[in-house]
């Protein structure tokens, strides 16, 4: 299903100047297109809208050791807890933990990266609202939305 993710803010990357009462329009596992809402929707009719408050961006990188928690899953729950939907193979050393990571869809990179949304690319955004995460998306799908 397309669903237009729209926020007050959108960043394509974080260091980048923020579009406002823009929108990433996501269509299965991919960004499928990154504009102010009224384009995104103009061109997207039929899709679902989820309104955000605060700053849309791309996914973050977990550049650390995962969060302690009794279970791999959970470790990697509170990584997307945080806006993150990656992290570094250096600190998924456990085949349970790596497990846990590709049943969630987290990619496990070699190296860092900078997060960008780019049409055609894997869906990863993450919101912020005052500083606290208050949704991931993780290669399209909804993972993390704060009550």
């Amino acid at each position: 299903m397309l669903t237009i993710h729209a926020a007050d803010e959108v960043r394509v990357g974080w260091d980048m100047e923020p579009l406002e009462e823009g929108a990433v329009a996501v269509d299965g596992n991919r960004v499928a297109a990154v504009g102010p809402l009224s384009e995104v929707a103009e061109r997207f009719p039929g899709a679902r809208v989820r309104r955000w408050p605060g700053v849309l961006g791309p996914g973050l990188v977990h550049e650390g050791p995962l969060p302690d928690a009794p279970t791999p899953r959970e470790r990697v729950h509170a990584v997307l807890k945080g806006g993150a939907v990656a992290v570094l193979e250096a600190y998924v050393t456990s085949p349970d933990l790596r497990s846990a990571a590709e049943r969630n869809e987290v990619a496990v990179l070699a190296s860092t990266r900078t997060p960008a949304l780019v049409e055609g690319e894997r869906a990863d955004l993450a919101v912020f609202d005052g500083g606290t995460c208050v949704a991931t998306v993780c290669a399209g799908r909804l993972v993390h939305r704060r009550a």
